[in-house]
Parts: C-alpha cells; sequence; structure tokens
C-alpha cells in the first residue's frame, strides 16, 4: 500500500511576515516550519502503516530549498522518505497551481490513499484537497475528524457535536483529517537523526511533465506584486444630529435584544 502525505513549510510566525510584503520576496527570507496541520496527516498515515503489511508513506511536498525542512520533519514523525518539487518557476503558485503539480507528482509515485492536513495558516483555504481529488479523479473525505481503513477502502468519520457523519471510499482516495483525528506523536531523538538518512528525491517540473508557463506569476496574465492595508476608517452613522444618532442606534440594539 502507498500513502502519499501532503506537507507544507509555512512561516515559524504569519506575524514575521508583514501583511504588506512585496510578493515577490523569497520565502527564505523568514524562518519557516511544517504546517500544524500536516502533522496530524503525517500522524494518520504511519498509524494506517502500522495497522497494516506492507505500507511505504511518502511525504510530498513543493516550494523553495527551504521546504525540505518540512519534509524533515515528516520524516522524524513516521515517514519512510520524502519528494521535494522544486522549481524556479513555483514562486507564486495559486491553489489550482498548486493542485496541478501536486497531481501530477502523485501520479508518478503511485498511490492508494493522499493523506492531507484541512487548511494552511498562510492560506487557510483548505481547497487543495478536493481540487487534488478532482484533478486525479479520485474521491474525497474532507475534514475528518477519524481515519481508518478497510481492506480496499478508507473510512472516515466527521462529527461537529450534532451530527455524526460516517464514511466510506473506494481507494485510491482522498482524505484531509483535522486536529481531532489524532494527537501528532513527539519525535524522539533517535527519530531526528535517522530522518537525516532517509532518502528524499528532489524533482523539477520538466520531470513531471509540467509548463512553466502553467504554473507560478508566470500563469496570470497580471500578477498581484503588493498587497497594502487599507487606512482604517472610523464608523459613522449617517446625518449631523446627534440626538437622532443616538435613538437610531438605540432602536437597532433594541430590536436585536441588546439592550
Amino acid at each position: 500500500m502507498k500513502i502519499v502525505v501532503l506537507t507544507k513549510h509555512v512561516p515559524q510566525a504569519i506575524g514575521e511576515v508583514s501583511f504588506a510584503q512585496d510578493l515577490t520576496m523569497d520565502r527564505a527570507a523568514v524562518r519557516c516550519r511544517l504546517e500544524d496541520s500536516d502533522e496530524y496527516a503525517v500522524e494518520q498515515a504511519t498509524r494506517v502503516a502500522a495497522r497494516r503489511l506492507d505500507v511505504q508513506v511518502t511525504a510530498l511536498t513543493m516550494g523553495p530549498s527551504g521546504a525540505v525542512a518540512a519534509l524533515r520533519s515528516a520524516l522524524a514523525l513516521g515517514a519512510d522518505e520524502g519528494v521535494h518539487v522544486l522549481d524556479d518557476a513555483l514562486h507564486g503558485c495559486d491553489a489550482p497551481a498548486t493542485s496541478l503539480v501536486l497531481a501530477a507528482a502523485c501520479r508518478r509515485l503511485g498511490f492508494d490513499l493522499i493523506i492531507c492536513g484541512t487548511a494552511s495558516a498562510d492560506g487557510a483555504m483548505s481547497v487543495v484537497p478536493p481540487m487534488l481529488a478532482e484533478r486525479l479523479a479520485v474521491p474525497a473525505l474532507c475534514y475528518c475528524d477519524w481515519l481508518g481503513t478497510a481492506e480496499d477502502a478508507v473510512l472516515g468519520r466527521r462529527d461537529d457535536g450534532t451530527i455524526l457523519e460516517e464514511l466510506t471510499a473506494a481507494m485510491p482516495a482522498v482524505v484531509s483529517v483535522t486536529d481531532r483525528s489524532g494527537e501528532p506523536r513527539y519525535p524522539r531523538f533517535e527519530a531526528v537523526a535517522e530522518a537525516r538518512h532517509k532518502l528524499i528525491r528532489t524533482w523539477s517540473l520538466a520531470e513531471l511533465g509540467i509548463d512553466a508557463a502553467h504554473v507560478g506569476l508566470s500563469a496570470a496574465a497580471t500578477a498581484v506584486r503588493r498587497i497594502t492595508r487599507p487606512d482604517p476608517q472610523p464608523a459613522t452613522v449617517s446625518g449631523s444630529d446627534p440626538q437622532a444618532a443616538a435613538v437610531r442606534i438605540a432602536d437597532f440594539l433594541t430590536e436585536r435584544q441588546f439592550l
């Protein structure tokens, strides 16, 4: 059985990257780490591997050279090997381009199960798992609070406290897991040391058969170069009569039972 775990390196603290940061700046300029939600994905992959025979867990990432640190963390948590898609053209990839690259890498690896976290700290969109499943033409079980496998199927469970959903899909499949799926293990010193010697392969876009014009900043007709925060505007109430404005505010609060 082949399991692919998607991993991503994100800034050590989102506050380290200015909101108005030039988007052409290399992410290597800030300290990065393995995305928290991906630790749960690696944990679930290793739990599946412990319950079945002959399971290979591959951690997959894409990004600049610093992204290899995320792979090393995943290897220390129990993944068997890593694959790093590294190409200058990847700079500025959006979610569709990311899913395109990851789908090509998963096809090349071969897989029975792809396990992802829910949403990254820097993107927070939760769209890559279903996009990936769509590109690979396989079922997707998203936001699973529990994950299990049968002989040829993957089982999931979602529980929002009100409704319990039992999910089943035939493998191959894509699954995303939440932070309620099981606490990630703390890597032992021996595991961290062993991770330094595990295999990490590096693939380019050309090796995946992807035209660089279809990803990154070159894929957009006009690229976003800078994001700036607008000046905050004080809340105002239309009208020049303070007494009338106070009455309108009181009526508004009374209608909604705040007063």
